[in-house]
């Protein structure tokens, strides 16, 4: 798929509540942002990340421009009110026993539409903010639409869950061309394969953030010392 000089728009909805959140999450939850800059500002985009908390999305979502297109539970789009709410602040369905096929069809439709969509590659939240092996629908979404991947990871101040009053890192790595991922088909080997690329990247970013958060605390204490 050929990048277009574009970027799908942000809703007002969305754009209104990444505003109205930012102002309570960016200072309780202490969020450092590094390398925004990595996220293009138009075509289309899969992002990439590690998942920590139900609030990850939020979190990703405050933190850059563009608008971030995520899978959620069908159970949620159920109640009409709250499933058209949900849709238009970036959610879309994926039902359970469909091996997520559904949900992949909706992410190429957006991708082709030049937006962001969010995919957490594990799958599930780790428990103690470890990484965990990688699922293959991000490499699958990257095969089909040949969309670039913006590898990210959440790695909270003592490597395990994000929590209040403690920092959080948020840091985007470097945009991986799909061409770099080397995927020839959409066999289970391959797409394992470049799974494990794409974590391999997260992995980097996360050993990078600890890094960032050990020599943050080590100034802030010398500076103390120095007072």
């Amino acid at each position: 798929m050929a990048q277009r000089k574009k970027a799908k728009k942000t809703g007002k909805l969305y754009a209104f509540g990444r505003m109205l959140l930012s102002w309570f999450y960016l200072p309780v939850y202490r969020i450092h942002v590094l390398g925004r800059e990595n996220v293009p500002e138009e075509g289309p985009v899969l992002l990439c990340s590690n998942h920590v908390a139900m609030k990850d999305p939020v979190m990703l979502g405050i933190v850059q421009k563009r608008q971030v297109f995520y899978m959620a539970k069908e159970e949620l789009f159920r109640n009409g009110f709250i499933g058209g709410l949900l849709r238009r602040l970036g959610a879309f369905p994926v039902r359970r026993g469909t091996g997520g096929t559904d949900a992949l069809e909706e992410a190429y439709t957006l991708l082709e539409e030049d937006a962001v969509v969010g995919v957490f590659i594990e799958g599930h939240r780790s428990k103690t903010g470890e990484l965990q092996k990688p699922k293959t629908g991000a490499a699958l979404l990257c095969y089909r639409t040949q969309a670039p991947v913006v590898p990210v990871c959440i790695t909270a101040e003592d490597g395990r869950l994000p929590r209040p009053f403690h920092r959080t890192v948020i840091q985007f790595g470097k945009p991986v061309p799909a061409e770099r991922l080397q995927i020839p088909d959409d066999s289970s080997m391959q797409l394992r394969r470049a799974s494990r690329t794409i974590m391999g990247e997260i992995a980097a970013l996360r050993e990078e953030s600890l890094k960032y958060l050990g020599s943050s605390s080590a100034q802030a204490g010398e500076t103390e010392r120095k007072a």
